[in-house]
This record gives structure tokens, sequence and C-alpha cells, in this order.
């Protein structure tokens, strides 16, 4: 997909700051640390329209990205982070939950797991949860460029075996491997 306009819309910190105008939603999921707005950079072909961080966690809200006028990208809080107090953890999930459950416009959830590690236990519920709740999505494996192709390719078997019903697909932000790939399941979820 040509991407011709891409912009940051708003923060949301409860369900009453949701957009609800009717348009595609496509969510990011994952670890504080896997690679969320890297990603959606690299996607977007734009360099600190998602903000990075060193400090993993920072995203403690659903921030909203709107492409092409078409649909929005949706950038979820990231899980599973230790030096944030257990209440603010708690709070991204209910609010994660809560988004993914009700969001009228969700087409797409795109799940994000580091290529480098089997999937983690937290990464295992979200799977579990997606598949429970029938909700569609695609597993991206961030961070390919770390590994051997060889190493990779054993990685990405292991992440197969614990989430058979997933289509699996490796990224790398900074080779750009895997783009195409994403956005053509992006691009059929939003038809």
């Amino acid at each position: 997909m040509k991407v011709t306009s891409a912009e940051f819309i708003k923060s949301a910190y409860t369900r009453e700051h949701w957009i609800n105008d009717g348009t595609p939603e496509i969510a990011f999921l994952g670890r504080s640390n896997v690679g969320k707005s890297s990603l959606i950079n690299s996607l977007l072909g734009r360099k600190g329209l998602a903000r990075t961080s060193n400090t993993p966690g920072r995203t403690q809200c659903i921030n909203y990205f709107r492409i092409n006028d078409q649909f929005y990208f949706v950038d979820l809080p990231g899980y599973g982070y230790a030096k944030v107090s257990k209440m603010m953890r708690a709070d991204w999930g209910v609010m994660a939950e809560e988004y993914l459950s009700a969001s009228p416009e969700l087409r797409l959830c795109v799940q994000l797991i580091d290529s480098r590690h089997p999937p983690t236990k937290l990464d295992m519920q979200l799977y579990e949860w997606l598949v429970h709740n029938q909700k569609p999505f695609v597993v991206v494996a961030t961070k390919s460029d770390k590994m051997s192709q060889n190493e990779l390719s054993k990685a990405l078997k292991v992440s197969r075996s614990a989430m058979p019903l997933a289509t699996l697909l490796p990224h790398s932000s900074t080779t750009g491997r895997g783009r195409d790939e994403i956005w053509s399941v992006i691009s059929e979820s939003v038809r």
C-alpha cells in the first residue's frame, strides 16, 4: 500500500476519548519493549511519527494515527513492563482489553513478539485471548535482523509451534523485511 498521508490524531485515556467515527481501525499490541512504535514508523515510512523511547512502558494511553484518510493505526499500551507499578500495569491491561472487546471498528489486531525469544507467558495469554474471542489477528516477529537466517528460521519454528493458529510474519524496522507482507494483511482487512 502506498502511504500518502499519516498523522497523529489523539491520545485516549478513557473510553469516552476513543475515536468513534466509523473509520476502520488496526490495533498494534505487544510487550512494552517489543518495537510497536518502530513497526508503525517502518510501515508508514516515517521516522518519529509514533514516538519510540529508550524507556519501555512509556505509552500509557491509546494513540490514534489516521492513515490515507481511510483507516486508523491504534497503538495500544504495552504490557508486561516490570518497572511500573502493578496498579499501572493492571490499568493498562484493562484499557487494552476494553478497547479490544468493545471497539466497533476494529478490523485487525497486530500482535508483536520479539523474534529472538520464544513467546512469553503474557504473549501467549494475549494470543489465546485473541483466538478465544475470535478477533482477526496477525503475529509479527520483530527485530528479525538481529539474528542469522538460520537462527531466525529456528526461532520462527518455535513461535509457530506455540501459536499454531497465527499467521506469523518476521519484520525488521532496520531493513524493512516483512513490510510488504504486513501491508498485504492490513490492506485486506480494511477493504
